[in-house]
């Protein structure tokens, strides 16, 4: 995601600069002083009884949560020199090894300054997220960058409260950076030092006293939260469900403002009740307004880890599948995790659930996990990384021609991530494949790399992003990027997008490479020609075509001319003139001209 220019009342800075090349960082070593320090544990408590003859043994659930889950209490020494030995770590390894989990125990701590790196997240351990306060701040800055914050992916924030030092705490982040459930008593700053370039974000079930400042963001999705203020909008401004959100106002300031959120159910959270870890599962809520746990303790269900085989990344494919074929849920510790075959969760209710941007890696071109067309199923919390051999699929939600109705208890995909080269090659050829009904993905970041090592037109092949086949699925918070043909197909009936941001590939070398039959270039966001009705809201494409610039895409968004397909908020934008427009949907919209990062933009279609 190149940057932009940056809105008043900042300095504008000139040009416009695109993400650089950056060569994979090296994995710092691991941080030997912390192995086993202050890592959480619970006694192993299911059956570890022989399994029939010749069959394995059967698998303990709960236990030790790794040496890469950090966890706190207030009494704990030299807390700040820890938080900084990981950040030095993590600060620049944007496609190192290294992945963390902070957890900090309910209570309060004083004089902290929590910055995160790359994959590093931070969470309280308490029901609320005031059970665990921080006088002091949890940043993210772009110093490691100069500046540039439009590379600050892959990390995370959930479940504090902070009492900023300054009264404002600051948020630079760009995509796959998620602040869930945070309570800031004071203000946001979403732009790093300087005012820089920032390319997020989401936030979703928080409360911010003060007032949220994008200043340099260029495009931001906030759900079911509270703010005090919002202070301006650069192209592409999303709320749904917020208390103190900006009226509607798209195009002029980009405001589009939904006072409710369809439906929603918030991502499942490890938590401590007394000693013993549980994981929290909140309950669905339809046309939400405001946080989840605003009056106290919050609503849902409960499990204990006991009932969870507590993954480890030396752990295979078919220790993971007896886990679940025994009827336990998943909780992957950080780290990388190699599959030598599918992940399958087959049993309705089955809670997915990573800590530390754990990364699922499909050596051998098989697709890393595939949901059976059953109730309920919770995936949450980590990356998939496409492996050096094409996989068909990485994640699959329910199988081919699936139609039960799961609208009474849907599956939710909430901050699972993938991604197509960068750490190295990777192929797949549609990233994630959405098949089952009532369906809600809830922040995703579906990015073929346009930086990093194995890194080419052909060489991270990725022809589709996302695939929605089922109908009535509802996406909050979609990011796709870079894809070789369609970023989005949805085929399926009644679906439904709050908030979508995009790139067409970098990386196309002429027209011809991305020429779609008749049509210039492969739209970033298409709805399938026999779908009857469909409705998205604040939605934005961007070409970067810097290869070759004089590369034409026709539309960023394409979709049956009927009544029941309706789009509020579109824009595309050219990047400094690197590749154009010629419309926005289908064949409706100015199109973009010149060098200028202007929008063109549609209010409303048809």
């Amino acid at each position: 995601m190149p940057s932009s220019p940056t809105p008043s009342p900042t300095p504008e800075p000139s040009g416009v600069r695109r993400r650089s090349l950056l060569g994979a960082a090296a994995a710092a070593p691991v941080l030997a002083s912390l192995a086993g320090a202050g890592s959480a544990s619970a006694a192993p408590v299911a059956s570890t009884t022989a399994g029939s003859a010749g069959g394995p043994r059967a698998l303990p659930g709960g236990g030790d949560l790794g040496p890469n889950v950090i966890v706190f209490d207030p009494s704990t020494a030299n807390i700040q020199g820890r938080l900084d030995e990981i950040f030095k770590q993590q600060e620049s390894a944007q496609f190192g090894t290294g992945r963390y989990a902070l957890l900090f125990k309910p209570g309060t701590y004083s004089g902290l300054n929590a910055q995160l790196g790359f994959y590093t997240s931070i969470a309280g351990l308490g029901l609320s997220p005031d059970d665990t306060t921080i006088n002091g701040d949890v940043t993210v800055d772009a110093g490691w960058f100069d500046g540039n914050a439009t590379q600050n992916f892959w990390r995370s924030a959930e479940n504090l409260a902070l009492v900023p030092v300054s009264g404002t705490n600051r948020w630079a982040v760009s995509q796959a950076a998620p602040f869930r459930r945070m309570h800031v008593r004071g203000g946001l700053n979403l732009a790093p030092d300087g005012y820089g370039w920032a390319s997020g974000g989401y936030i979703a079930d928080s409360r911010i006293d003060g007032t949220v400042g994008p200043y340099s963001q260029q495009q931001w999705y906030t759900r079911d939260s509270s703010v005090g203020g919002w202070l301006n909008a650069v192209w592409n401004m999303v709320f749904s469900g917020v208390e103190g959100a900006p009226a509607q106002s798209f195009p002029e300031p980009p405001y589009t403002t939904l006072e409710t959120t369809p439906v929603s159910r918030e991502k499942p959270f490890l938590y401590l009740d007394g000693d013993e870890y549980r994981v929290f599962l909140p309950e669905k809520r339809t046309d939400a307004r405001g946080v989840s746990w605003g009056n106290g303790t919050p609503r849902g269900t409960s499990l204990p880890l006991a009932q969870f085989y507590v993954a480890g990344p030396d752990d295979s494919a078919a220790t993971l599948n007896q886990a679940l074929e025994e009827g336990l849920h998943l909780l992957l510790t950080p780290g990388i995790y190699h599959l030598d075959r599918t992940v399958e969760v087959n049993r309705a209710g089955t809670v997915v659930l990573g800590l530390g941007y754990a990364t699922l890696i499909p050596d051998n071109g098989v697709t890393a996990l595939k949901v059976a067309d059953v109730d309920g199923v919770r995936l949450a919390g980590f990356l998939v990384d496409a492996g050096p051999v094409n996989s068909a699929t990485l994640v699959e939600v329910g199988p081919e021609g699936a139609s039960a109705d799961h609208s009474a208890n849907p599956t939710t995909v909430q901050d699972v991530f993938v991604r197509i080269g960068g750490a190295g090659p990777g192929k797949a050829t549609t990233s994630l494949v959405v098949n089952s009904r009532h369906t809600i993905v809830d922040h995703t970041w579906v990015w073929r790399a346009d930086h990093g090592d194995g890194v080419g037109w052909e060489t991270n092949r990725a022809d589709y992003g996302v695939v929605v086949n089922g109908d009535d699925v509802l996406i909050t918070g979609l990011f796709v990027e870079h894809f070789n043909k369609y970023d989005v197909q949805w085929n399926g009936e009644r679906g439904r997008t709050v908030f979508f941001q995009n790139e067409k590939a970098y990386d196309a070398p002429d027209q011809a490479a991305i020429q779609n039959g008749s049509i210039k270039g492969y739209a970033a966001y298409k709805v399938g020609d026999d779908v009857t009705e469909h409705e998205g809201w604040g939605l934005g494409s961007y070409c970067y075509y810097n290869v070759n610039p004089s590369i034409v895409q026709h539309h960023g968004f394409a979709a049956p001319n009927r009544s029941g397909v309706r789009f509020h908020g579109l824009l595309v934008v050219s990047l400094g003139g690197n590749g154009q427009y010629e419309c926005v949907i289908n064949d409706t919209g100015s199109p973009t001209s010149g060098t200028d990062t202007v929008p063109s933009k549609v209010v409303q279609y048809p």
